[in-house]
């Protein structure tokens, strides 16, 4: 295939390094002007249209970040025009896929080819999923169970079980709500969080049936180890118990195994304070409570302990050691870590999950109870594609399709060096504010939406909402709501700040900047 690429002075040199390597026959035209961004259909077909052997090209690529639709070049040149990549650096997978994917005069083509990736990491999943022969194949190992109608084990995704914290204070609304969050953001279970030192096992069957009417086929677990609780939560119908230990499964048991609820099971006996200190201890005792539980599922908790208390490290050791010689699912306490560490929890989720999934875990579980650990849910769901991608690719976890980069790029974009020779003015911060008479806004971010609140003489008379910056200040112009240009300024500015907040689940107090630079 003869290809004709399209760039501008700057891009040149990459996209000529990158052309020598492609196996299509390539022509790179430089036009004379520093962005390639700041071409237009119209300019590259009056500099192009009189080039020697035009007709004999196949294809034209202009460059992505070109703003209009390129379909005019082919009505003019009668040659099929696509955008390229939204980096030149990118245009090697470009040309390596330009006969397979169908290429677009409209979107940038790196996004056809994400959006392509996705689609098929996806279409593998849901396949797999949706497998039953497969799926009853699984199940025959012992490493995989069910729980409630949820194949959950080894060979399977690992699940998310999403914590609802101290569910019986919250009322039946509310914990609605908050499991609809949960599983809208890819929870597969749902954990209730019951209250540690009191017993509220009245209030179970309640909150059992008004989860299990609400979220058909979602497992239900109980977060408690209170043996009265456990057993009203058998008697509702909750699809697991969380947790077992040594302390009080001869109570609870003949029930569990009548009822042939599973079990996550721990290497403790709180009834006596006790907890392993070592990793054989952890191994020994987790071992001991699996021979008592025979007769029902149960899924290992090792404990992860958080960073710098017990050990991370030998808790992550213990879950090897013992999944070595146990075929059980195991369970990863991924909340025990982020809520307890002072970061941002998505790249942390990430990794916990690699490590999980290298250990042959099952379930990854998270409370979101923090601000910073915000997202978890979310963050696990896709780290947990990830992580089955990976495994089943026999690849690191890199170029699956979907991914986990929200605050950084995964290639480093081209900067600008040409010396533009005009003179430059230092900004400083020292416009002298003056009232809009038009009135002035309130910005609010509240459930992904953005909310401008019109004042007028300090009185609000009308509210604009959207989900984004430009949706709101489109408004406000339309309205006539801004008279002044600083008002409008300062407006965009906010607006897209509250925009930023309400994508990154960040708090947003208007006025204040978003972001702190860490100085130490």
């Amino acid at each position: 295939m003869k290809v004709l690429i399209v760039t501008g002075k700057l891009a040149s040199s990459t996209v000529n390094d990158v052309s020598k390597k492609s196996k299509q026959d390539i022509y790179v035209h430089t036009i004379n002007t520093p962005i390639a961004a700041f071409l237009t259909p119209r300019m590259i077909i009056k500099e192009i249209k009189n080039l020697e052997n035009l007709n004999t090209f196949d294809m034209i690529i202009t460059p992505g970040l070109i703003r209009k639709d390129v379909s005019e070049i082919e009505v003019e040149l009668g040659i099929p025009a696509y955008k390229g990549s939204t980096s030149a650096a990118d245009l090697n997978i470009v040309l390596d896929m330009a006969e397979k994917l169908e290429l677009s005069p409209k979107k940038p083509a790196d996004r056809l080819i994400e959006e392509e990736l996705q689609k098929r990491a996806l279409e593998f999943i849901e396949n797999f999923e949706n497998d039953i022969p497969n799926t009853k194949k699984l199940l025959k190992k012992s490493e995989n169970i069910i729980v409630g109608n949820l194949p959950v084990g080894e060979d399977f995704p690992m699940r998310v079980l999403a914590e609802i914290a101290n569910a019986p204070l919250l009322s039946k609304e509310d914990l609605i709500k908050r499991t609809k969050y949960f599983v809208e953001n890819g929870a597969q279970m749902i954990d209730i969080g019951m209250i540690a030192g009191e017993t509220r096992a009245h209030e179970i069957p309640e909150m059992v049936k008004t989860l299990k009417e609400n979220f058909k086929g979602i497992p239900i677990s109980i977060d408690t180890l209170n043996p009265v609780e456990i057993k009203a939560a058998v008697e509702s119908g909750v699809d697991m118990v969380l947790s077992l230990d040594l302390g009080n499964c001869d109570e609870v048991l003949p029930l569990m195994q009548e009822k042939k609820i599973p079990a996550v099971i721990l290497p403790t006996n709180f009834s006596k304070n006790w907890t392993p200190q070592t990793v054989k201890e952890r191994v020994n005792a987790l071992e001991e409570l699996m021979e008592k539980c025979k007769g029902i599922d149960v899924i290992a908790d090792l404990i992860l302990d958080p960073v710098n208390s017990q050990s991370i490290v030998e808790s992550i050791i213990a879950c090897h050691e013992f999944k070595t010689h146990n075929k059980v699912p195991l369970f990863f306490g991924v909340g025990n870590v982020t809520e307890l560490m002072d970061t941002d929890s998505v790249g942390a989720n990430a990794l916990l999950s690699g490590i999980a999934m290298e250990l042959g875990a099952s379930i990854l579980f998270t409370p979101e109870e923090s601000g910073k650990t915000r997202g978890s849910v979310h963050e696990l769901a896709v780290s947990s594609k990830m992580m089955f991608l990976a495994k089943n690719r026999g690849s690191i976890p890199k170029d699956l399709g979907i991914n986990l980069i929200i605050l950084k790029d995964k290639r480093k974009g081209e900067s600008i060096t040409e010396e533009i020779e005009v003179p430059t003015i230092e900004g400083a911060e020292d416009y002298k504010f003056t009232q809009d008479p038009q009135g002035s806004f309130k910005i609010i971010v509240e459930n992904g939406f953005i909310k401008a609140v019109h004042y007028v003489k300090m009185k609000p008379d009308m509210i604009i909402k959207g989900e984004t910056a430009k949706s709101v200040y489109d408004e406000i112009i339309k309205n006539g709501f801004v008279s002044r240009i600083e008002h409008a300024a300062y407006l965009g500015a906010e607006l897209q700040k509250a925009e930023i907040a309400a994508v990154l689940n960040k708090n947003y107090i208007q006025d204040f900047e978003l972001f702190k630079k860490q100085k130490y």
